[in-house]
């Protein structure tokens, strides 16, 4: 009887501290999370500054000249810079609000481009030319939209960052109809990974960087591990390949929702086989 007292309070023990890991997992994305929001409005407040100059520039114009064709072409600018500015807050509206869990099927190719809308102004400041090879009428993934966004935006930082002084970076989507998966890469032409160090980069608090760069991003060590938990909580696989001084591809592999739904369904049936074999 003493064995079981001793063997109940130890399980009991094991429960409370894996319940308080947990916790405090969900704690650390949760901060997580706001820091990349705080970066990504700093980012994003300059192309907000720029937007306002490109109307302003117009409204000017079109005040100064009453010809038709140059009011037209004004209108035309100013038209265009504010729906941008719209699309950019509607985003980091969205990101901030919510804080919760939403599955839902998601189109990955729109979500990367807007990731790339909110980082076009970092880009073209580094000189970084951002080349896509999409594939049309992909299936779409069941995930949560701004989980995989602040994913998609950490790799396309960490792409830039690897290159200070301009390159190039290769971004693929693919469907893999056999396994009904869906494929995404990231793929930069910037300083590698030593050898030694790639088999650490996924662990949280290990970082190959001295710090954060003059734009305030990186070096914390928990970037590439908040990417791969948001992956492995979507049911999915990251892996990374590279050389030094030749460049690295993050490879992103995430369930159509014909598959999520497949594994929903196995898991299911799993529990219901334990709860029977527990009677």
């Amino acid at each position: 009887m003493g064995s079981s007292g001793t063997n109940t309070i130890t399980n009991s023990t094991i429960q409370e501290l894996m319940r308080q890991n947990q916790f405090l997992e969900e704690q650390l994305f949760q901060a997580q999370r706001l820091t990349a929001l705080g970066e990504l409005t700093g980012t994003t407040a300059h192309e907000f500054n720029n937007i306002l100059m490109t109307i302003i520039n117009y409204a000017q114009l079109g005040l100064r000249h009453h010809d038709e064709a140059t009011r037209t072409k004004s209108f035309d600018k100013i038209l265009f810079a504010a729906k941008r500015a719209a699309k950019i807050a509607n985003t980091i509206l969205a990101t901030a609000r919510n804080r919760k869990q939403n599955f839902e099927p998601i189109n990955l190719v729109i979500l990367v481009e807007d990731a790339l809308l909110l980082l076009e102004r970092e880009m073209d400041k580094y000189r970084i030319v951002v080349e896509k090879f999409f594939q049309s009428d992909i299936p779409a993934v069941l995930a949560d939209g701004n989980q995989i966004q602040q994913v998609l935006l950490n790799l396309l930082i960490n792409a830039r960052q690897a290159m200070p002084d301009g390159g190039r970076i290769i971004l693929k989507i693919s469907y893999d109809e056999e396994n009904e998966m869906i494929d995404f890469v990231v793929r930069d032409y910037g300083c590698g990974i030593p050898a030694d160090k790639l088999p650490y980069i996924f662990d949280r608090f290990y970082s190959t960087k001295l710090g954060p760069d003059e734009s305030g991003k990186g070096g914390s060590g928990l970037g590439l591990a908040s990417c791969r938990s948001i992956i492995e909580r979507h049911q999915g696989l990251i892996r990374v390949e590279s050389t030094e001084r030749k460049g690295t591809a993050f490879i992103v592999k995430l369930p159509t929702i014909i598959r999520s739904k497949l594994l929903e369904e196995l898991g299911k049936s799993s529990g219901r086989q334990l709860e029977v074999a527990g009677t």
